[in-house]
């Protein structure tokens, strides 16, 4: 079988431009060190996850416009424009005026890190969609310009959701969805960051964007051909997730990355939220042509599709998607180990998993890939991973087993040889993690283990 095409392919490509420059003037230096004790440090945390989601943090930051609402599911949303503006639309050159507000969260001091993505939830009704911006201190107190992370929309009928390429201060690139320090070997980190969400809709309406959930993930992982090999956590646990086959869509919707062949992200992705008890209703799915089987992996297709990168595999957009249907929540993060996602393994949350190989490396699997998304599901007796490969010929061949030693290493490692000998990237132990809005308690300890609450 040829290896599935996916959006995490080698970001190889230069930046055409640097960002304008800018200074976030609420953002101060990294903070000193606290003073020895004499005893043996514990060693720094390589993975720090940070997300607004209570009424009180809506309450938090700076607020031009917004408000913050209390409730079952709290969030942010627009209480008076605090202006008009224009955007023209880069993919279909339409020009249309929008009312804004505004929300600037507090600084956050993260581990001193080599990249960050940024996750949101939100609900965006038709004539509404939202901007996320990332902003920080470099570790020598150098700030950055504020980074568009996406603008993005759950439907496609007033703006077309996009990433936004050319952003770079010469010290900092935006990689679609990642903020990625250029030159990790030199030292330079993010120390500190704040996220700016503005909230967009057309002008004289109540209409609003919510907001329920607002963060990033920063991290500094170090670079790594292998990882060392870890030992079974638990017994065997497998969760009951729906199999789809990206393949079964080959050919299907190339306006969508060329159709099925790429889809593996979105097919992933619509696994878990399944998994879940969520699907799209019948009129969510009257656009699909009827002769095409499972429809509603055509409408995770078209919903995550980034129209600046072109494909389906952005992954916060994926994680917005999931978020749209009802209760839900979605962020992506990276895992330290297996170990990690065999906890949530077992408390009943599957995950889904970035990661690229050569044939060789995954014993099984009949391909290699510069880069898939695949849903793990469970965990054999030994240890070994099942997982559910959306990249299988069929539905019925979608359930795998892979050896534990092949996943980690492809998985969580940064650097490893393509089949020519270069040197190229891995994922560092990527994923997305979607939960219910009430989790069990054992699912909400896994969570917290993993630094999301």
């Amino acid at each position: 079988m040829a290896g599935p095409t996916s959006r995490r392919t080698v970001l190889g490509a230069a930046v055409a431009a640097a960002a304008s420059a800018g200074s976030l003037t609420s953002l101060s230096g990294a903070a000193a060190a606290p003073p020895s004790s004499g005893r043996a440090k514990a060693p720094a945390p390589l993975i720090d996850n940070h997300f607004w989601s209570s009424y009180t943090d809506w309450r938090s930051g700076g607020a031009a416009g917004t408000k913050a609402v209390a409730g079952r599911r709290p969030g942010l949303v627009i209480a008076a424009p605090a202006g008009l503006t224009e955007y023209t639309d880069p993919h279909t050159g339409s020009r249309a005026s929008w009312e804004y507000a505004a929300w600037t969260s507090p600084v956050h001091r993260s581990v001193p890190a080599t990249e960050v993505i940024a996750s949101w939830n939100a609900h965006t009704p038709a004539g509404t969609w939202l901007q996320v911006e990332l902003g920080g201190t470099y570790s020598d107190g150098t700030r950055t310009p504020w980074f568009v992370m996406g603008r993005w929309a759950a439907g496609d009928g007033d703006i077309r959701r996009t990433s936004v390429d050319d952003q770079s201060d010469g010290r900092a690139t935006i990689w679609t969805d990642t903020f990625s320090i250029d030159d990790a070997a030199s030292g330079l980190r993010l120390t500190a960051y704040q996220l700016r969400l503005t909230l967009y809709r057309k002008p004289g309406t109540k209409l609003t964007p919510t907001v329920w959930r607002l963060g990033a993930m920063a991290s500094d992982i170090p670079d790594r051909f292998s990882v060392p090999a870890s030992v079974p956590a638990g017994p065997a646990r497998e969760l009951p997730v729906p199999r789809y086959s990206q393949n079964t869509h080959v050919g299907q919707y190339p306006e969508y990355d060329n159709g099925g062949e790429a889809w593996c992200s979105p097919t992933s992705s619509q696994m878990i939220i399944e998994y879940w008890g969520r699907r799209p209703s019948a009129a969510d799915l009257a656009w699909v042509n009827p002769d095409f089987a499972d429809p509603q992996v055509c409408h995770a297709a078209r919903f995550t599709f980034d129209h600046q990168y072109e494909g389906c595999g952005n992954w916060p957009f994926n994680a917005a998607y999931a978020a749209t249907y009802r209760d839900m929540n979605a962020v992506v993060t990276r895992l330290s180990s297996l170990t990690d996602l065999e906890n949530l393994v077992g408390a009943g949350i599957p995950a889904i998993t970035s990661q690229s190989f050569l044939k060789e490396e995954l014993t099984g699997a009949g391909y290699g890939t510069a880069g898939h998304l695949m849903a793990v599901i469970g965990f054999t007796a030994g240890g070994d991973v099942i997982a559910n490969d959306p990249a299988s010929p069929g539905n019925a061949a979608v359930r795998r087993v892979y050896r534990r030693a092949d996943w980690e290493k492809i998985w969580l490692r940064t650097k490893r040889y393509n089949a020519s000998g270069k040197v190229v990237s891995g994922t560092g132990g990527v994923c997305y993690l979607y939960w219910p809005d009430q989790p069990t308690a054992a699912q909400r300890r896994a969570l917290a283990g993993v630094g999301i609450r």
